[in-house]
């Protein structure tokens, strides 16, 4: 099925809406201490989309960050790719034929590679996996999810992982429509807190890196106010000073404020890749909530986007449903407000190469459902 794949320069890397999938993504994580892998996979149309008889070849690429698990061990993890998407029925096989091209040019001792998939859920246009009211209601059980990705496999190897690293729910404002249809799609609170915003005074404007420690200062405040996990100001710094201009797939990353009368109320990251702009982390100050800067905040970053000729916006991560026990569910609660379209993805999926320490190694992952950084 994978007629043909090749490693390439990670400055070659195809430019693409998906920011994990980028050459400014590789330098991120080259930043952060760990390796990245980049390659070209070629292979017929046919092969992937069960209503074609082409004989002609589809040729696309994917990145790979290799990370450690020992000092022997390591796991191939692709974030969000590949980002083909087969159809339902070649999904499995598809990825087992990319898994065992792959096998010979990632590490010896590589554990298994685990792809973060960025495709649709198998179950998302599944009637019932929706309540009366349309609220997703998750996916089966693992052995259930897993028998339906690999009855197209020959070794049916493909597992389920045990936690979703980046989001597997999220929603997307379609920016393509002008900006008072965009309004007018949001939900009456919504639309009256940017107003209120407005009227307040709050103002948004970008940061320079020498500004960082404003936003470390409200994510900190927003660590502390919802016990989640407290990164070092270095990972942002990161984000924020990585570049690859002089690559294919380059990206543009802005640190919004909003604030009122110079006080900071609430600050985010907004990245420009392709036609998408993605809102990929937010932080707030505990006080003078009554500013509805959040609010300000997004939309200023949906105009943003949109000027830059973006036709999407992503809000990165939301709680699957509105379902009030969730961990995630005031940020449900806050972007849905917003008019998007829920999206739900198929989330990490396993391909082990050495079975027996891929099996010890499972046993052992730390189940984290926490907000997500990586």
């Amino acid at each position: 099925m994978i007629a043909e794949l090749e490693d390439k320069e990670i400055k070659q890397v195809y430019k693409t809406s998906i920011i994990q999938q980028t050459a400014y993504w590789s330098k991120v994580k080259n930043l952060q201490g760990l390796h990245t892998k980049a390659f070209n996979f070629r292979t017929k149309q046919s092969d992937l989309y069960t209503h074609t008889e082409s004989d002609t070849y589809f040729i696309g690429d994917l990145l790979i960050v290799i990370q450690p698990v020992d000092q022997e061990h390591s796991i191939a993890y692709v974030p969000y790719g590949p980002e083909v998407e087969p159809s339902e029925e070649n999904q499995g096989y598809f990825l087992e034929q990319l898994s065992e091209s792959l096998r010979t040019f990632l590490p010896k001792k590589c554990i298994m590679i685990r792809y973060d998939l960025p495709w649709q859920s198998l179950w998302a246009k599944d009637e019932s996996c929706y309540d009366l009211h349309g609220n997703w209601l998750g996916v089966p059980e693992k052995n259930i999810q897993e028998i339906r990705l690999n009855y197209s496999t020959e070794h049916w190897r493909l597992r389920k992982a045990n936690t979703d690293i980046l989001p597997s729910n999220t929603m997307f404002m379609d920016l393509r429509k002008d900006k008072d249809r965009l309004l007018g799609g949001m939900k009456p609170k919504t639309r009256y807190n940017i107003n209120l915003s407005k009227k307040r005074g709050v103002h948004v404007r970008s940061l320079g890196i020498e500004s960082l420690e404003i936003w470390y200062d409200l994510y900190r405040q927003t660590a502390q106010r919802n016990n989640f996990f407290l990164h070092d100001i270095q990972y942002f710094r990161v984000v924020l000073e990585a570049r690859a201009a002089d690559t294919d797939s380059p990206a543009d990353v802005y640190l919004l404020l909003a604030e009122v009368e110079d006080k900071p109320l609430a600050a985010m990251f907004l990245v420009i890749s392709a036609n998408r702009g993605t809102y990929l982390y937010g932080a707030s100050a505990t006080e003078n909530r009554n500013y509805m800067a959040t609010y300000a905040l997004q939309w200023r970053a949906m105009e943003m986007a949109k000027e830059r000729g973006c036709t999407e916006y992503d809000f990165f991560g939301t709680a699957p449903n509105p379902d009030p026990s969730h961990p995630m569910y005031g940020l449900y609660r806050f972007k849905r407000g917003f008019g998007g379209e829920m999206y739900h993805r198929m989330g990490c999926w396993d391909y082990p190469l050495d079975t027996e320490k891929y099996s010890y190694y499972t046993s052992m992952e730390f189940k984290n459902q926490s907000y997500h950084l990586s």
